[in-house]
């Protein structure tokens, strides 16, 4: 009893007042953290549920006016009308205005989305089965993220969430992320940010976010790709221009483009020697 109390709340709850990450029972958006997002929430709360709210109601009462209006009892002797041009024309013309009407924001969305500001900072997204890797090409940085085991996790990280390696970014900047992957079709999304974008083997696509406020959010892979498709998160760390810096100086250190490819090299020896 309690779960559907707490489902009802989270149904008729705003969507701003949700966390960053998935909660139980949950049926609204994640927190926006980004301009982007607050319009798809917009869109949804203002546009998509006042009319398919009306719709369907329209609809409802329909059918029960014609349950009760033209039931046998009452009409003994069928209706013989073929058609009603007024009616047609209706019918066709509202569904057209109404269509008209959410395209008009929906495509504002869209171009917002696909037209990608001058960068601040540039990640490139590779989906491996199944784990993410990332590259900073500008700062030559390059690692690989790996979701935490349960076993592992500390208190306070997420189940099926928590990575042992997470993205960074400055707040406030733009972050175009080059996305693409290495073996089979893969999803690379985050909701709170409004991003999801195909990662597709032998293609790159792109797309871009601006974090509105620091902290820590999590995605996962939106595509199935197989027996532990569930187990690709994606976290991000938003996070001040400052400690992005200092991050980023310790960054170069441990994921150091150079050291990673050496590394690859070796592993991909021993396991040649291994096969021999």
């Amino acid at each position: 009893m309690h779960k559907l109390i707490l489902n009802i709340l989270l149904f008729i709850t705003p969507t701003c007042l949700l966390a960053e990450q998935p909660k139980d029972w949950q049926l609204g958006f994640q927190k926006a953290a980004s301009s982007g997002m607050e319009d798809i929430v917009w869109f949804h709360d203002y546009m998509l549920v006042p009319i398919i709210t009306a719709i369907t109601a329209f609809v409802l009462f329909l059918v029960i006016y014609a349950c009760i209006r033209f039931r046998a009892s009452r009409n003994p002797v069928a209706s013989q009308t073929s058609h009603n041009t007024f009616i047609e024309v209706l019918w066709t013309l509202v569904p057209c205005l109404i269509l008209i009407v959410m395209a008009v924001p929906s495509f504002k969305i869209l171009y917002e989305q696909d037209e990608i500001p001058p960068a601040d900072v540039t990640i490139k997204a590779v989906g491996y089965q199944w784990y993410w890797g990332y590259e900073y090409p500008d700062e030559n940085i390059i690692f690989e993220s790996y979701m935490i085991e349960e076993k592992d996790l500390e208190p306070g990280q997420p189940r099926l969430l928590s990575v042992d390696n997470e993205i960074v970014v400055p707040v406030n900047k733009v972050v175009k992320v080059l996305i693409t992957a290495n073996d089979v079709l893969h999803a690379w999304a985050l909701p709170s940010f409004g991003v999801k974008r195909d990662a597709v083997p032998g293609r790159i696509n792109e797309t871009w976010f601006k974090a509105d406020r620091t902290g820590t959010f999590y995605g996962q892979c939106s595509e199935l790709c197989g027996i532990k498709h569930a187990f690709m998160p994606i976290t991000v760390n938003v996070v001040s221009q400052d400690e992005y810096v200092k991050w980023l100086e310790g960054a170069k250190q441990k994921f150091a483009k150079e050291e990673f490819s050496f590394k690859n090299k070796v592993v991909k020896k021993i396991i040649e020697e291994e096969v021999k």
